[in-house]
């Protein structure tokens, strides 16, 4: 088979890598790819992912048998319906399905129509009528959410009023996100641990993958801004086998029945974030694919060839499919640019990877490099997810962050503390003794004290 991927991440990256495996991938390409995707082997091309016309007519050109859409925004603006009008098999979401990421109040009206748990809220399009509301709540943080998609920022958590009211006014009234901002959604604040659960299903069978748990804040201890993640782990531990029967029962499959009813079938990757929270867990978001990073840790553990899973859900026979998963646990170090999420500078030289873009030890997932004269160039903000497998949760944090130690470049920055809010969960556990002496000493040598 011939696969079109399209998008240019380290999500990207590692799908190629896990369709790579598979003894039916006689070829690979990517549009716009990244310096690592072609390092690995897979032809890339200068088509931009939301280019809808040009990526049909790439993959016309190519005459490809598959075509992977990765991104959200050619999901949302409907890359796989035209793609499927040519005759193309595709893995996403049609337009009138991906609209359960593209849109927060269609989410969240979904979700009440169908008794779907997740936090009370209001919809806004008046500036004034929603200050107004959040004044009367008097209760903080308050979620407030762009409706449309807003590059994963469109979410702020407004500490006081003040917060609150230039929050709301900078996205109605200032459309800092456009048009994606003129409509917006306010939300009461969930407490507990949160969980990220990727799920396929082709609109019949609902399979989840891993758990797992992203870390969103730029630097240590869940502090500074807001990104797109610097860091997962897998297995969530938190997650536990009586929250995924909970889980599967309350919101996955109705929320896969849900989106049938609407007469909005979902086939693809369905991400689910969710919160634990002392009612039990509840939906904070979908997403109408693959997770980024999340994406860098679970497929790496996906025993099953992951073509067979596509041409499944394509098909609608993923119930004869048996998706199996790896023993043991998996963690991503995200390295990125100084200054991220803000300004950074590009075009700087990376050291300490191999002519794959590479180091032992690890899978090393380029998401913001180009190839450059044979050398591997920073080219965005997220600049590479370290990725490594351990037969524990400690040993694959300590793989990947020997991994990350052999990587260097200008004013890299990478989190310290992947993976260690998951190891204290673990220490809760009823655990052998001499095993949970040894967590807590880990944890200590890392400056996270857990006796008082």
């Amino acid at each position: 088979m011939k696969i079109l991927v399209v998008g240019s991440g380290g999500r990207e990256h590692a799908i190629i890598r896990k369709l790579a495996q598979s003894p039916k991938a006689e070829k690979i390409y990517c549009t716009p790819g990244n310096g690592g995707i072609e390092a690995d082997g897979a032809e890339c091309f200068d088509i931009s992912a939301t280019d809808i016309d040009g990526v049909v007519q790439l993959a016309q050109q190519l005459a490809v048998d598959l075509v992977v859409v990765a991104p959200d925004d050619p999901l949302v603006m409907g890359m796989v319906d035209a793609l499927q009008a040519k005759g193309f098999m595709t893995f996403g979401p049609k337009k009138n399905a991906a609209i359960i990421e593209g849109s927060k109040v269609f989410s969240k009206e979904l979700m009440k129509k169908y008794g779907i748990p997740t936090a009370k809220y209001e919809v806004f399009t008046d500036s004034e009528d929603a200050i107004a509301y959040v004044r009367e709540q008097n209760t903080y943080p308050a979620v407030i959410k762009a409706d449309g998609l807003a590059l994963g920022k469109g979410v702020i958590l407004a500490q006081n009023e003040n917060e609150a009211v230039e929050a709301i006014r900078s996205m109605i009234d200032d459309k800092k996100f456009g048009e994606s901002s003129s409509t917006i959604v306010v939300e009461e604040y969930l407490t507990g641990p949160e969980v990220s659960v990727l799920s396929f299903t082709d609109g019949k069978t609902m399979a989840p993958m891993l758990s797992s748990m992203d870390h969103k804040r730029a630097y240590d201890n869940d502090e500074g801004l807001n990104t797109g993640g610097m860091g997962t782990v897998a297995p969530n531990p938190y997650y536990t086998e009586d929250i995924a029967k909970e889980c599967m029962e309350k919101i996955f499959i109705p929320t896969m029945n849900a989106m049938n009813a609407e007469g909005r079938t979902f086939e693809g990757c369905l991400y689910f974030g969710l919160m634990l929270t002392p009612d039990g867990p509840k939906v904070i978001e979908y997403n109408c694919r693959f997770g980024d990073p999340e994406t860098q840790v679970v497929l790496p553990m996906l025993e099953t060839d992951l073509v067979d899973i596509m041409e499944a859900i394509y098909s609608h026979t993923l119930s004869g499919v048996d998706v199996k998963w790896s023993d043991g646990c998996c963690t991503c170090v995200v390295m990125a640019s100084g200054g991220y999420p803000l300004s950074y500078p590009k075009g700087l030289e990376i050291s300490g990877l191999d002519s794959r873009g590479q180091v032992d030890g690890c899978e090393v997932f380029h998401a913001g490099t180009k190839l450059s004269d044979g050398k591997f160039l920073t080219n965005g903000g997220r600049v590479l997810g370290v990725t490594a497998k351990g037969l524990t949760l400690k040993g694959s944090i300590d793989n990947a962050y020997a991994g990350a130690a052999k990587i260097s470049f200008e004013n890299a920055h990478y989190r310290k503390d992947i993976g260690q809010r998951a190891m204290k969960a673990l220490i809760s556990d009823p655990l052998d003794l001499e095993y949970k002496q040894d967590l807590e000493d880990y944890l200590e040598e890392n400056g996270v004290y857990l006796r008082q």
